[in-house]
């Protein structure tokens, strides 16, 4: 039997912040918690640690009513942790090696036929064990996969997210990242045209920070979005995330590619007035869903 649902495969760990802060996150998980918020009930595949910040992991998902069946636990590898600085607003990441999340087990992983969306970043995959357990969901996949680029060196090489690329349905990344896969880039518009047709892409977004993002799909629809100038920022980190976790929902539920980029730009720029990738608070989701619903926003 093949079902429609959401997966969403990588890390979750804390990010330890200059003040002193520590605060839940890791791409992936950050975009599962805005799904969950927005209705859409995901299904998390990661891996924690047998320790205080791995049970930690587990209450706040059950508070949030999220599904931690998929949460696989790790007696030999600490739950996950980064180390976030800033230079000039923008974070800088000191990820540690050897964290639950690059065990991943295939073995453990629920086998189900989907025809929803799988999502999955890079970082999760920078281990043998993690990639493998990725491909095995892949092989009974049935339905579209969203690759979210993150590239942190020195975690990826260009053989492995070469394949990744080819391997999926839509990608998002950032323009720092756009340009170090596709260099000589000349007109953004035409780079991604280009890059999309190189990987055969059903759709790319390419987020490029304060400018807002820009967008192309295979029905050869072209899409941008710029941010009000007049935002509110407390800090960047898990902005994209955001972006993308709307991003999906637009997929998911076949918005049109510009009403997807317009809300997706909506919600991150939210995010940037917050502390942290996430919000233990549904009543701040509350406008998206209710202008979503009336098509007001």
């Amino acid at each position: 039997m093949t079902e429609t649902c959401i997966r969403i495969f990588g890390e979750v760990l804390f990010d330890h912040f200059p003040d002193g802060a520590t605060v839940l996150g890791g791409a992936p998980f950050n975009v599962a918690w805005h799904l969950q918020a927005f209705g859409e009930a995901p299904s998390f595949i990661s891996r924690i640690g047998i320790d205080s910040q791995g049970e930690t992991i587990i209450k706040s998902m059950q508070a949030w009513g999220m599904d931690s069946s998929e949460l696989q636990k790790d007696a030999h590898h600490p739950t996950g942790t980064v180390q976030i600085t800033f230079s000039q607003g923008e974070p800088r990441y000191h990820i540690l090696p050897n964290q639950a999340y690059d065990f991943i087990s295939a073995d453990e992983c629920a086998i189900k036929c989907c025809d929803g969306l799988l999502y999955h970043g890079t970082l999760a995959l920078r281990h043998e064990i993690s990639r493998q357990a990725l491909e095995n969901l892949k092989s009974y996949h049935q339905g579209k996969i969203f690759l979210d680029v993150n590239l942190r060196a020195p975690w990826w090489d260009d053989d492995h997210l070469a394949q990744w690329l080819n391997e999926a349905d839509w990608v998002k990344l950032n323009l720092d990242e756009f340009q170090r896969l596709q260099p000589d880039i000349g007109d953004l518009a035409v780079a991604l045209k280009v890059f999309r047709q190189t990987y055969d892409l059903e759709g790319l977004v390419v987020t490029c920070g304060a400018k807002g993002a820009i967008a192309v799909n295979m029905a050869g629809e072209h899409a941008s979005v710029t941010p009000d100038e007049a935002l509110t920022i407390v800090d960047t980190v898990g902005a994209g995330d955001a972006f993308a976790a709307v991003m999906i929902v637009g997929i998911y539920q076949e918005w049109p590619l510009q009403l997807a980029l317009d809300r997706a730009q909506a919600f991150a720029s939210a995010m940037l007035g917050q502390q942290g990738a996430i919000v233990q608070n549904k009543a701040f989701y509350q406008p998206f869903i209710n202008a979503w619903l009336s098509g007001t926003g």
